[in-house]
């Protein structure tokens, strides 16, 4: 059935810069018609409303953007969410490896899939990487669920082969196998993509890293997700266990880790070397403020990497996040921005969840705006829910101050619906 949404339609023609509060490359197009061919795919954004022949839907006076993209988020920490004091490699002993250990068991980690992909429709978010655990029933679970919902999805099986319990090690050999045999089956499968995840740089021994790299050399059309030089304890140890290496950063860079579609979530504690590593290498920052936020982890410099040509993205990276929300990630990497001397405007802080991460991962052409051709993952939104928002947003004077009060009070309760290729996926009960 063709489709088509009356609303009032934001997104980008290109990146808008940190802080122009007017930047020309702002798409603001109020009461428009997005016109959705029974294929998915925009087709035409136009003033006037279709003929007959489209089912229409009029939102006039609503919001519609292009579905949020999540850049590092873990499908198996819903568990651990909001759990109380610890910095990052405490959370990972206390919290995360048990959580993880259930994953074993193919109900726990279907169930746990399901959950989860409903969860970040339920907030507009249409597309993301996510780090599975070290089973593969997890990754094969965590796919399944994202191909009958339509998702754009990038995820793999997370690669410890040291310092991790036993229940969560793999060994250099099986984990190649696993990954082989799920890439033959998901990558390319549908909106499907895999990635090579090893889950930070201290739980996969020299040997297994190179052969991470070994894979991600054979096939440029993978990912690769990690972590790197998110607080200072865990920087210290990897530099034990690497003492050849210059930094954290060239760990993956040594092992042939790096290149335009690398997913490296944090980056505080890098240095102009790392950040000109990261940017001749097209490899991107995943920003996640509020996991840097309530773990005390640190101020990430987006200023500076922005001036080295670094492309960075927002992510939730939940269960550290403590909402898969990409309203409150926004909100938190204002503030975290603020602290670190950079007022950022509504405009950088909703590129970097849209069109910004679209760009960086390389899916330009499918996601993140509302351009013909793209597939129509989109977001509904209300301006704003109850009476403090409500005030808020009758009184902006112009787009920016009311896109930036939206951006700052709202969440889940002023999204209406969630489509995913042209198929509403979630409505507001």
């Amino acid at each position: 059935m063709k489709t088509a949404l009356r609303a009032d339609l934001l997104d980008f023609t290109g990146d808008p810069g940190l802080d122009d509060l007017h930047s020309p490359l702002v798409r603001w197009r109020p009461g428009h018609w997005l016109l959705i061919g029974d294929d998915g795919r925009i087709v035409a954004v136009q003033p006037e409303a279709p003929g007959d022949d489209w089912q229409r839907h009029d939102h006039a006076g609503r919001l519609l953007t292009p579905g949020f993209i999540d850049t590092h988020v873990h499908c198996p920490q819903i568990d651990v969410i909001a759990s109380w004091g610890a910095q990052l490699l405490d959370w990972l002993e206390t919290y995360t490896f048990p959580a993880e250990a259930r994953h074993a068991d193919p109900a726990v980690a279907a169930e746990a899939a399901q959950r989860f992909l409903d969860a970040l429709l339920a907030q507009g978010t249409t597309s993301a990487v996510v780090f599975p655990t070290v089973h593969r029933t997890s990754v094969e679970a965590l796919f399944d669920g994202a191909a009958r919902r339509g998702m754009r999805l990038v995820a793999g099986k997370v690669l410890m082969d040291r310092h991790a319990p036993d229940a969560l090690r793999d060994d250099v050999a099986g984990a190649e196998a696993d990954c082989l045999a799920l890439i033959e089956r998901w990558h390319g499968h549908g909106r499907l993509a895999y990635a090579l995840t090893p889950r930070f740089a201290a739980t996969s021994t020299p040997e297994q890293l190179a052969m991470a790299g070994r894979l991600l050399q054979s096939r440029p059309d993978l990912y690769m997700q990690t972590h790197v030089a998110e607080n200072h304890a865990e920087v210290a140890w990897v530099a034990e266990l690497f003492p050849q290496a210059r930094s954290y950063l060239d760990v993956y860079a040594s092992h042939g880790l790096l290149g335009e579609r690398s997913v490296l979530a944090h980056g505080i504690w890098l240095d102009d070397i790392d950040r000109a590593l990261l940017r001749d290498s097209g490899a991107q920052i995943a920003f996640c403020p509020s996991s840097n936020l309530f773990l005390g982890s640190g101020l990430f410099g987006w200023a500076q990497a922005r001036a080295a040509g670094v492309a960075v993205s927002l992510a939730s990276d939940v269960g550290g996040g403590t909402s898969l929300s990409m309203h409150r990630t926004m909100a938190d990497g204002y503030k975290v921005q603020a602290m670190a001397g950079t007022r950022l405007s509504a405009w950088a802080l909703l590129h970097a969840a849209t069109r910004g991460a679209a760009q960086a991962l390389r899916l330009g052409h499918e996601i993140g705006s509302l351009e013909p051709g793209a597939m129509a993952d989109l977001a509904l939104w209300d301006w704003a829910v109850g009476p403090v928002a409500q005030r808020r947003d009758s009184l902006a004077r112009e787009l920016h101050e009311r896109v930036f009060a939206w951006v700052m009070l709202g969440d889940d309760r002023n999204l209406i619906e969630t489509w995913v290729g042209g198929q509403r996926r979630h409505a507001r009960p």
